[in-house]
C-alpha cells in the first residue's frame, strides 16, 4: 500500500500541489478582471486626430473576450478542482487549460502587434505612430497587456500541473512488452 493516503509525507505534498494549484487559479480572476477594465478604460481622445477607444480594434474586443472567458472558467475551475466527485475527469481540466491557454496566447500576441504598430508604425505601408498622440491610450493598453501575461503565465503553470496530474494516474510501458513488440516484428 504505497498510495498517498499510506504515505503522509506524499500526502502533505499533495496537499500542497493542490494549494498552490488552487491559488494560482484565485490570482488568474483579479489578473484577467483588471487587464479586461484597465483596456475597456482606456478611451482617449486628442483635438487634432479624434478619439480612439478600445472597440476601434478587434485585437482589443478579442482580449477583452479572452479575459472574460478566462477568469469565468478559472473561477469555475476553481470549483471543478475542489469536488471531490470530478477527480475522475481531469481530462476535461486539462483539456480546458489547454484551451484557454492558447486562446491566451493568440489574444496577447494580437494586442503585442497592434501595439507595435502604434509605438513604431510601419513606414512601408505609410502607417505612422500613434502612441505619442494618444499616450494615456498606449500605457492603459500597455498595463492591461502586462496583466494579461501575468494571467497568462499562470495558466502555462495550471496546464503543466494539469498534465502533470492527468498523466501520472498512467503507468509506464513496461520494458517487457516493448521486448515483445520488438521481437515480434
Amino acid at each position: 500500500m504505497d498510495g498517498v493516503g499510506s504515505n503522509p509525507k506524499m500526502h502533505s505534498q499533495s496537499k500542497a500541489f493542490h494549494f498552490f494549484e488552487l491559488a494560482l487559479r484565485l490570482c488568474v480572476i483579479p489578473l484577467t478582471l483588471s487587464s479586461l477594465l484597465v483596456i475597456v478604460s482606456s478611451n482617449q481622445t486628442s483635438d487634432l486626430y479624434g478619439t480612439v477607444e478600445f472597440n476601434n480594434l478587434s485585437g482589443f474586443k478579442y482580449l477583452i473576450s479572452i479575459n472574460a472567458i478566462s477568469g469565468v472558467y478559472s473561477l469555475g475551475s476553481v470549483f471543478i478542482s475542489k469536488s471531490r466527485c470530478f477527480k475522475m475527469y481531469d481530462w476535461v481540466l486539462f483539456v480546458l487549460d489547454q484551451v484557454t491557454t492558447y486562446l491566451m496566447v493568440t489574444s496577447g500576441s494580437a494586442v503585442s502587434e497592434i501595439l507595435y504598430l502604434a509605438e513604431k508604425g510601419d513606414r512601408e505601408v505609410s502607417w505612422s505612430e500613434v502612441c505619442s498622440y494618444f499616450g494615456s491610450f498606449c500605457q492603459k493598453t500597455k498595463v492591461s497587456l502586462g496583466l494579461h501575461f501575468v494571467a497568462l503565465l499562470c495558466f502555462i503553470v495550471l496546464s503543466l500541473i494539469s498534465a502533470f496530474r492527468l498523466f501520472s494516474k498512467f503507468d509506464a510501458p513496461s520494458s517487457s512488452l516493448a521486448n515483445m513488440e520488438e521481437n515480434g516484428k
